[in-house]
């Protein structure tokens, strides 16, 4: 190994703060790049891509599946809607962790999207947890509020760069119907 490509380091992704309405209307997910190691990428609605995501909510169900091959499925509530939640025996950490949540808790994800597209056409989009921990009302109420400003910025500078660009043309976006997204999500936060 040469001395420069040792000194590469490795660089994650950051994972971006997105409400689940958004994540659900995910349907444009690629590779960016060639060789099967090239980090995969979905398009958010409002115009930028992510392969990681940060969400918070209540966890309102937890289903411990399989026998040999057991695996954890979790549906996360947010003010929007619901996140699906995966960890197997590829996320032992994120699976260690739900297991000990109790059903009914705040949580904050942090994991990949996964794009499915169903036998009858339709799409499912899930996370596959990377950490899942438990949280307070509070901390749910920053996210909530955090992703509001995120989500607010996408759309004040959509259709400014490549990827907004990509999103406008393959999603058809009206940015008032996120707006209106971010507006219920606060309500639900107000003292």
């Amino acid at each position: 190994m040469t001395e420069q490509n040792s000194s590469r380091r490795y660089m994650r992704e950051p994972a971006r703060r997105v409400y689940a309405n958004e994540l659900r209307e995910v349907r444009l997910h690629f590779r960016d790049g060639t060789d099967e190691k090239s980090p995969t990428y979905v398009m958010l609605p409002t115009g930028i891509r992510c392969n990681r995501i940060f969400a918070c909510g209540e966890m309102i169900l937890k289903e411990k599946k399989g026998e040999e091959n057991t695996f954890y499925s979790v549906r996360v509530k947010d003010p929007t809607g619901m996140f699906f939640v995966n960890a197997g025996s590829y996320q032992q950490e994120a699976m260690q962790q739900i297991a000990r949540i109790e059903q009914g808790s705040f949580v904050a994800v942090v994991g990949k999207p996964v794009v499915r597209s169903m036998d009858d056409g339709s799409v499912f989009v899930s996370v596959r947890a990377e950490s899942v921990f438990p949280v307070d009302r509070d901390t749910y109420r920053l996210w909530v509020d955090d992703t509001a400003e995120q989500t607010l910025n996408r759309i004040d500078a959509f259709r400014s760069t490549p990827d907004s660009e990509k999103a406008a043309e393959f999603y058809n976006t009206n940015p008032e119907i996120y707006r209106q997204m971010v507006v219920g999500a606060l309500r639900t936060i107000e003292f």
